[in-house]
């Protein structure tokens, strides 16, 4: 049976058609990809069912039943949950655990009187279904890692009897064991009859855990098949429109002179007794799973936290951030994992958030030039590929991976020499994420140092020229990317070890 059909949908924001006949289905107890490019109008898609967008053309059916869905509260009581891609935007973090799991409960009049012992049953149970017991109920929400915040989401769902579930990026802040553990929750879901309708850019997985798949492209459904019997390069050529060509390997670059030192520095916390140091027009790869430090030690290079032990020094020069702005003022730029939250301003346009870092750039005598901002910002949007109607586009209606080059192309013109990224492809298909690789490779041949921090090591590989692996905010290991495997990566990063004289590989536990 079909718990859900989209027939038709059409949706504009402004002058950008983002849906364009769209249709879907999913069936009870079916695990159905929705795949595409940045921009292709998945998001948009799920935004409708959640109730958050009206559709301007186009029926919905529930079970069989035309339903129209005017906002999240109808669609939640309908049956519908989404756990988004960007956590903090569905957390209250001055709640905690145990408040957030239980807000929609709470609100409502048939819950109201709950006793305390029994909400706290309630919620115990389903974060023991994903085996969360160590999660304190009592803690305020924003003391959790992003692994725990999208395991508190996925367990509020299960407590709301969910019969349709929008998994959006779940797996993005989730080692592989947690992974693993989802994907079981996922499979005990799916023979109780729940639907789920899973969406990611990394394609094993989907291989790995689907039923059936839709592709969708510039807002169109293109195809609709089963999972067993597609072939993953069939996707990629019918989610970009054309065939994925192989990645043009690290162009032959001259690295100078030291420009970053970093000597044994710890931040009290995560990060512990780092050293290492970057060369002009050098990429360094930093490598971790989930809880590794790698966002720690970035934000300590950034100046977002303090430095309690060891010394940084850039050109030969010990140098103490109090803040990010001092990092800035050494030519070091930071662009975050949490692009939404931390990156950029969400309800602000194009213009604004690429010219905001530098804004003395674009005023004259105490007066901003907006047509000045204008040519830079169209300039931006041309060198990125940026894909939106104009430059005035809030950042909030752009595609994850056009938010993405907004966060990078604010930098550009900065006078940085020292490029810090954080997960730069979280979130984006493979077409963008070749663009990126490609603008970190010209950055670098330009003669920046850069720093990319990442939990996918087929990634480090192709961009970095050293790796660092991190285990529990240690660096355990140096690489040359061009000797070292994937499996060597995942190896180390896990807290094994490989005895070279024996060639065989041991695993200890971390």
């Amino acid at each position: 049976m079909a718990l859900l059909t989209m027939k038709n949908i059409h949706k504009t924001f402004g002058g950008n058609q983002a849906l364009k006949g769209a249709h879907f289905e999913l069936l009870e107890g079916e695990v159905h990809a929705l795949l595409g490019a940045n921009g292709a109008g998945k998001s948009t898609l799920m935004k409708i069912i959640a109730g958050v967008h009206q559709p301007d053309e186009g029926e919905i059916e529930i079970s069989g039943s035309k339903r129209t869905l005017p906002s999240p509260r109808e669609s939640l009581q309908s049956g519908i949950h989404c756990v988004y891609q960007e956590v903090d935007t569905a957390i209250v973090p001055e709640l905690t655990v145990l408040d957030n799991l239980m807000l929609n409960e709470i609100a409502s009049a048939k819950k109201w009187f709950l006793p305390k012992k029994e909400l706290k049953r309630i919620a115990k149970k389903a974060l023991d279904q994903l085996n969360c017991s160590h999660i304190s109920l009592e803690n305020e929400a924003k003391t959790l890692t992003l692994a725990e915040k999208q395991l508190l989401l996925i367990a509020r769902a299960i407590i709301q009897d969910a019969s349709i579930l929008i998994l959006d990026e779940p797996t993005a802040p989730l080692s592989l064991e947690e992974t693993k553990h989802l994907f079981q929750v996922i499979k005990l879901l799916k023979k109780q009859g729940v639907g789920c309708i899973f969406i990611s850019h990394r394609l094993p997985e989907v291989f790995e855990i689907t039923d059936r798949l839709t592709v969708m492209r510039d807002g169109r459904t293109v195809s609709t098949s089963l999972t067993s019997q597609t072939e993953m390069k069939e996707v990629v050529k019918e989610m970009l429109g054309k065939k994925l060509q192989e990645l043009a390997p690290k162009t032959t670059r001259k690295t100078g002179e030291a420009i970053l030192e970093a000597s044994h520095i710890s931040d009290g916390k995560i990060v512990r007794d780092v050293s290492f140091s970057l060369k002009k027009g050098e990429v360094i790869g930093i490598a971790g799973l989930v809880g590794a430090g790698k966002t720690e030690l970035s934000k300590l290079l950034a100046g977002a936290s303090k430095l309690k032990n060891g010394n940084i020094s850039v050109h030969g020069k010990n140098v103490v951030f109090h803040n990010p702005a001092d990092a800035i003022d050494s030519n070091i730029v930071y662009i975050p994992e949490e692009r939404r939250r931390e990156g950029l301003f969400m309800a602000e346009s194009i213009t604004k958030n690429l010219t905001f870092p530098h804004l003395k750039n674009f005023t004259s005598n105490g007066f901003l030039r907006k047509k000045r901002e204008r040519v830079f910002s169209k300039q931006i949007i041309a060198d990125l590929g940026i894909k939106a109607v104009d430059e005035d586009v809030e950042v909030n209606y752009l595609s994850g991976g056009n938010q993405q080059k907004v966060v990078i192309g604010k930098w550009l013109t900065q006078e940085a020499e020292i490029m810090i990224f954080d997960e730069p492809t979280k979130g984006v298909d493979v077409g963008a994420k070749q663009e990126i690789y490609q603008l970190i490779d010209k950055l670098a041949v330009e003669g920046n140092g850069i720093i990319y921090c990442s939990c996918e090591m087929s990634e480090l590989l192709a961009v970095a020229d050293r790796i660092l692996v991190m285990v529990d905010g240690r660096v355990v290991k140096e690489l040359q990317s061009d000797y070292t495997t994937e499996e060597q990566l995942l190896l180390y990063a896990s807290g094994g070890k490989e005895e070279h004289h024996e060639r065989k590989v041991h695993f200890v536990s971390v």
